[in-house]
C-alpha cells in the first residue's frame, strides 16, 4: 500500500455560500467515514488561518507567513494512484473544490522501527 496526500488550496472553498457549509461538512464527513470503513483513511485536517511558527535548526522560533497555500489535507493508504484519484474525486465532490494528489515517499527504516515492514 502507498500513502497519498490529497489537499486543496486555501480559499478553494470561498465560493461556497456560508449557509451551504453545514451540508459540505456532512458530505465531507460521510466521505471520511467511507474511507475509514474501507480501511484506507490515515489522517485529515483543515488548516487554521493563522501564522505559522518557524523553528530553526538551533531551536529559535520566529513568526512565519499565513498558510496561504493549503486549506485542508487528507492522507489515504491505497494500492494505486488510480485508487487515490478516486478518493480525491469523492473529496472534491464533497468539499465542492478541486483536490491535488501527491504520492508520499515511504520511509522503510521508520516502518521497520515501528514494526510495519512492507508499509
Amino acid at each position: 500500500m502507498t500513502r497519498y496526500l490529497i489537499l486543496f488550496d486555501a480559499g478553494a472553498m470561498d465560493h461556497i455560500p456560508e449557509e451551504d457549509m453545514p451540508a459540505v461538512g456532512v458530505a465531507a464527513h460521510a466521505v471520511v467515514q467511507e474511507a475509514v470503513d474501507a480501511g484506507v483513511w490515515v489522517f485529515g485536517a483543515g488548516m487554521e488561518d493563522q501564522k505559522a511558527s518557524i523553528v530553526a535548526t538551533d531551536g529559535t522560533v520566529t513568526d512565519g507567513s499565513y498558510p496561504e497555500a493549503v486549506g485542508g489535507i487528507s492522507v489515504v493508504d491505497v494500492s494505486s494512484r488510480e485508487e487515490a484519484l478516486k478518493w480525491a474525486a469523492k473529496i472534491a465532490a464533497a468539499c465542492r473544490c478541486p483536490q491535488e494528489v501527491r504520492e508520499l515517499m515511504p520511509d522503510l527504516e521508520l516502518a521497520a522501527m515501528l514494526g510495519q515492514a512492507g508499509s
